[in-house]
Formats: structure tokens, sequence, C-alpha cells
């Protein structure tokens, strides 16, 4: 069985999550994915880099989680959906549902969602330690 870890006590950002999917995921491939969860979605369907090489479907360790719940938390969480608004076209009351709701203490964080693009995928184990 294929194990692809990753070191969440090296994840500070919304950015060094990505780069690190980036290492696990997109090896052999001359493009990377995007910081966005739509692309990480795309990318665990298979097709890409590491996903379409193996032959059967690999466990994600996500090592140290607690560490990249916290950087992955609320602030981080609010940051993202706050450049969301700056983009043309977005709904931008969405957006500022979702800060409210943070704000208030409630709300998925941009962890639990990351969590919720992997749950979308059942072929794959996600171990949290």
């Amino acid at each position: 069985m294929t194990e692809l870890v990753i070191d969440g006590a090296r994840i500070d950002s919304i950015a060094d999550l990505y780069d690190q999917l980036n290492d696990l995921l997109m090896t052999g491939e001359d493009w990377r994915m995007g910081a966005s969860l739509d692309a990480l979605n795309d990318v665990l369907y298979g097709g890409f880099g590491t996903l379409a090489r193996l032959e059967e479907a690999p466990t994600f360790v996500w090592r140290d989680f607690a560490h990249s719940r916290e950087a992955l938390g609320v602030d981080a969480t609010i940051a993202w959906w706050r450049e969301k608004i700056a983009r043309p076209g977005f709904d931008v009351a969405r957006a500022q549902a979702a800060i409210r709701e943070l704000e208030a203490g409630a709300g998925p964080t941009y962890a639990d969602l990351v969590l919720e693009v992997f749950a979308d995928h059942p072929r794959y184990r996600l171990e949290l330690a």
C-alpha cells in the first residue's frame, strides 16, 4: 500500500499546503495545481501526476494535523474569503456570510474545507495524525 505523507508541521499557510500537495501529487507533470479547492478536487479524480501512475489508491497520512488545523484556521480562512471578494464576478454575499459565520465562532475553516474535498473521494483513505 502506498502512503503519501503530508507534513503538517511545515504548513503555516494555504500556500504551504498546496506546495506540499504539488510535491506529492504532481510528479512528472510540467504544470502545478493552483491553490484552489476545486483544483485539489480535480486532481484527486486522478489522471494526473502521481495518482495516474499508481496501480491502487494511496492512503494519505497527514502528520501533525493539529498544527495544520491551526494554520488553516479562522484567521487564514477569513483572509482567503476576503481575497475571493476582491476577484471580479465572485459571489460577494456568499463570502461575506461565510466571514460572519467564522467571526461568530461557527462555519468551516480552510482545514475543514480541505477535509471535505478528501471526503468526496472515498477511494482514498486519509489518516490524521
